[in-house]
Formats: C-alpha cells, structure tokens, sequence
C-alpha cells in the first residue's frame, strides 16, 4: 500500500471545526448484532429519546442448533422502552440477508409495540426487503433511495447514502448527521475499481462526507486479516466462460441467490456458448424475478427456461443457477446432491461451480455438500480447489487503511467481523496513527457514549439468542433447542406407570419405551426400575392428591437409575395413569 496513507491521521481540519457543535450533548450507539459475530447486523443510534436503526439482518444455525433455521436480533430493548422511546426510522445498507433478512420477523414486534416509522434503502435493496415484506403480508414499505446524494430527515438525524461496491449491486454506506457529531456506518464493502455491474464506489460523496467532519467511523473489518486490496468481481467473468466453453455436461453453479452481479456474468458466459439458463431454488427464482422486473438482471430473449423445460435440452445445451451453495437441508443444490431433484440427475460429465465461500459456521454444511457431489462423479470446483470462481466482498487491510483516510474519523469502531478481524482493523488503525483508546472493540449489547471530547462505554444490555423454524416463522424457545440436543445425544425413554389414587402404589409392573437407546440396556434396567419405584412409593402410603409431584418423582427416580447402571441422561417422558 502507498505509504501516504499510512501517515499521522489529520483530524477535523482548522476550516471543518464549524461543523463540531461544542456541547454536553451525549450520542448512545448500541450494536443489537454485528460486531464480533459477523451476522444479524443491527445498530440503535439514540439521541434523548429518538431511536435511528441501520439494518436489520439475521443469522444462520449451525450444526449445534437443532431443528433451527434461522437467528434474529433480540429487540427486547427496544419492546421494553416503547412508552418512552420513539424509532424515527430504519435504514438499510444493503440487501444481503445478515443485514435485511430479519426485517419481516422483527418488524411485526415493532408495530405491535406501538412503533410506527419510516424505512429508506436505495433500489435494489428495497426492492428485496419490500418482497419480504410482500411474502409475509406485512404492513409497510421500505421507500428507495436513489444514490443523488439527497438528505433525508430522520427527527434529529439527517441521513444520506453513499454509493460503494459489494458482492451485491446498489450497496451503501451510511452518512449519518447527529446533533452530537456526524458518523460514518461503513457497513460490508470493497474498492472494487472494476465492479461487474460498472457502478463504482462514490469516491466523491465519500470524500464530502469527510469534509463535513467525521467523529466517528463504524467500519466493516470482515478483511482486516487479509493483505492489499480485495479482487475485483471482474476477474471472475473470464472463468466462468472458460468452464462454460469447455463443460461436456450440465455446468451447474451456485452462488448467494441475491449475488445479482455474479448471476450477469454466468448468463453472459451462457448466452456466448449457447446455452439456456434455468434458476433452481425458491430464493434464486424470486431473487431473479426481481432483477429483471428492476432492469439490474440483463437477459436476452429465450435465454431463460423453466424447470419443466429442461428434458428439451441435452446437457451440452444447459446452465443451471442454483440455490443452496451453504449447504442449507432441502435447497436445491442439496436435493440435486442427495439425488432427490425430480428434473436435474449428475452424469460425470457436469461441473459443478461454487461462486461463494461459507458464511462462518456453515463451513461443516458446505463440505458436506461438496463430499456428497463429488461421489456423483461430477468435477466439483470449490475454493481449496480453485480461487478463480469467487471473491470476497469484504475489504482487506489496504481497503480498510484507504477509508480511514478518506473519512479522517476521531474515533473508530470496527464491526461485521469476528473478535479477531477485529483486533486486526485495530492493529491497522495503529499502523495508521490511531491511538488504541480512539479505536473501540465491542460486542452485542454493549453501549457506547460519544461526544466530540470522548468515546466510552455505557450500560451493557443482556443479549440472548432468538432462534426461529423459518417456515413456520415461530420462536424456538432456549429449553427447546436444549432438549433437541438432549435427545440427539442421549436418546428418549418414555415410562408408563399405572398408580392406585387410593394409597399411591405401584397397580402393574411399568411399561418402557425408548428411542436411541440399546434395547438389551432396557431390558436390563426394567427389573431395577420396577424395584426402585415400588420401594420408593412404598415408604410414602397414602392417597395421592398431587399427580406432578408423582410424575416428578418417578422422572428422578428413573433418571438416576439409568445413569448409575447406563451412565446415561436419556429425556425422560414420564406418563402416570390414575387408577
């Protein structure tokens, strides 16, 4: 990197201190999610009693959370303080799922708590947030925002978005002006100096940001780990034609549905060497839909086919863009895996394309599904194996260094990365002249107080995991997930016992059932079951009026007894019969 970016910041230059208004005035910012955990990205800043919110995002399970989807920002917060909290708006950076997917989930609580405001992103992301919405029938809509460099006024906040380059199109930093100080809300980007959609980052509007004084700069530091600068999503279109051209079978590639930009050049590489294009997988169709009915999805006439179209073609003569490159259980690209998709069957001939790498915890899903294809025969390229079909969205060390010169923040908080990436972006930040107090590490739920003199730490607020079954749209309460996990680790033992309500007495020998447990264990332990309860029961003769305290009793009875002879913690379904 040049080595004039690495010198002593300069800050708030002598003819930009007009803009700082000297007073007591305190500014609150409060990450609900982000910092240190990548996804569900969504930050409070309050001003008196007037709340702005930038993105609403959610998380994804990973293979320790069973039977969940999804994870949400926990906005119990912002439910408890609605009599004397005001959210004057909601703002989106872009249209990625960590960042717009907990919209229609979130959303609801809000207006049933008595919340009403407006919500503002440019095109493109709110055409996707606005599909949410539609989905789920929602009330409200998300306003677009063209990138004119236009103010938009939020009670004491004054809003602007500023055009920068992503892995998806129409991304957006975030100039937020506060009577305390003005922010920078640098959420997920890169310089890409030849983006594929040709929309370049707004240098400029950056440029003027930063003349109009920036206290603080909240900057995505996903990359911080990496060296230079991130490639270019252009470099991804040569290599994609060049498998096209030389694939004897099906070339099926998979990518994030909402990766508009990625899905331009695959059809591009499709329409030179004739091929027609058919979206797999729910997401992707819908995601599609929406860029051609907003002119970002450039398709020649005919270029697209429907599923029910595919046995027209031979393989020779297809591309097949599909759902499901995190490995999620039922996408299409896990079905066409499992050999379970009614209308794509693998031949040895096909190529198989992973244009993404795993979200972080989806690493073990991933692999999976690249283990499963590959048994199928087909030449499966994947990241480890070839870095030519994917680049990062995310800046690295250099991008990180150029935008802290740009902006010429006061004060820096990096966010969307993991703990690490974010002691990298403070390393980088010493490395440009930054003293570590003015760089500030955080997580979810802990409160940050700035003014221009200072930035500290404020109240922390107990955040908790909110898991969600994304088809039902239904909470997974924590005791849930805890006995999913229970049962897949130790299996279930359901004890029928029949018991006189006369005197409390065993009437029968109980009945056991049992599910991932060893059927000689249970026939060993049933004697000593039956002996422990009657003995149990028979020291307490006498007439039962409390049949909970019963089921408790035979549920710890039973408990204890298969972990002394099993050392085992089966759940334990007790099932009394009054007789």
């Amino acid at each position: 990197m040049d080595e004039n970016l690495t010198k002593q910041p300069q800050f708030a230059p002598e003819g930009q201190k007009k803009f700082f208004k000297k007073n007591n005035d305190i500014l609150s910012l409060l990450p609900l999610g982000g910092p240190g955990d990548v996804t569900r990205n969504m930050y409070l800043y309050e001003y008196k009693d007037q709340i702005l919110i930038v993105d609403c995002g959610m998380g994804f399970a990973d293979e320790t959370m069973l039977g969940v989807d999804l994870l949400l920002p926990d906005v119990r917060y912002l439910l408890k303080n609605n009599k004397n909290k005001k959210i004057v708006g909601m703002v989106f950076s872009h249209g990625h799922e960590d960042h717009i997917g907990a919209l229609p989930f979130v959303l609801p609580q809000l207006q049933s708590a008595g919340y009403n405001f407006p919500m503002y992103a440019s095109p493109l992301t709110a055409a996707f947030a606005n599909a949410k919405l539609k989905e789920f029938e929602l009330p409200g809509k998300v306003e677009t925002v063209p990138f004119d460099n236009r103010e938009i006024n939020l009670g004491p906040f004054t809003v602007s978005f500023i055009r920068v380059t992503h892995s998806i199109p129409d991304s957006s930093h975030i100039f937020v002006k506060t009577p305390v100080g003005n922010f920078y809300h640098a959420a997920d980007y890169k310089f890409d100096l030849t983006p594929a959609d040709g929309k370049k980052t707004d240098f400029a509007g950056i440029v003027n940001a930063a003349n109009q004084g920036i206290m603080c700069l909240l900057a995505d530091c996903l990359g911080a780990e990496r060296k230079g600068f991130t490639p270019s999503e252009d470099s991804i279109a040569e290599s994609f034609e060049r498998e096209v051209e030389n694939c004897k079978g099906k070339c099926i590639i998979t990518t994030y549905s909402s990766n508009i930009s990625r899905l331009n050049q695959a059809i591009k590489a499709a329409e030179k060497y004739n091929r027609k294009v058919c979206f797999i997988g729910r997401s992707l169709i819908k995601n599609s839909d929406i860029g051609r009915q907003i002119g970002y999805l450039q398709v020649r006439q005919n270029t697209i086919i429907e599923m029910d179209e595919l046995k027209n073609y031979s393989d020779k003569q297809l591309l097949l863009l599909v759902a499901g490159a995190q490995g999620q259980e039922n996408s299409g690209m896990s079905r066409i895996a499992n050999g379970e998709h009614k209308d794509v069957k693998l031949s040895p001939d096909d190529v198989i394309i992973f244009s993404s790498d795993p979200i972080p915890g989806n690493e073990v899903l991933v692999d999976q599904l690249v283990d499963t294809l590959s048994k199928s025969g087909a030449r499966v390229l994947y990241t480890q194996v070839s870095d030519k079909f994917h680049v990062s969205g995310h800046g690295s060390s250099d991008d990180s260094m150029l935008l802290m010169s740009l902006t010429r923040p006061k004060f820096l908080i990096p966010i969307s990365g993991n703990y690490k990436q974010m002691v990298a972006y403070r390393r980088l930040a010493e490395k440009f002249g930054y003293q570590r107090k003015n760089v500030l590490l955080i997580e979810d739920g802990q409160e940050v107080l700035l003014n221009q003199e200072s930035m500290r730490l404020g109240k922390r607020i107990q955040i908790e995991h909110v898991y969600v079954d994304q088809y039902s749209g239904e909470e997974v309460e924590n005791f849930i997930l805890r006995d999913r996990e229970q049962l897949a680790k130790e299996g279930i033992m359901i004890v029928m016992v029949e018991v006189s309500a006369e005197d409390g007495q065993l009437v029968s020998p109980p009945e056991v059932v049992t599910r991932g447990l060893l059927q000689t264990d249970v026939q060993d332990i049933k004697g000593s079951l039956e002996r422990e309860i009657r003995n149990n029961l028979s020291a307490k003769k006498s007439r039962v009026n409390n049949w909970v305290h019963m089921r408790k009793l035979i549920s710890d009875i039973t408990g204890k007894l298969v972990f002394k002879q099993l050392r085992r913690r089966p759940l334990i379904m007790p099932i009394v019969i009054e007789i």
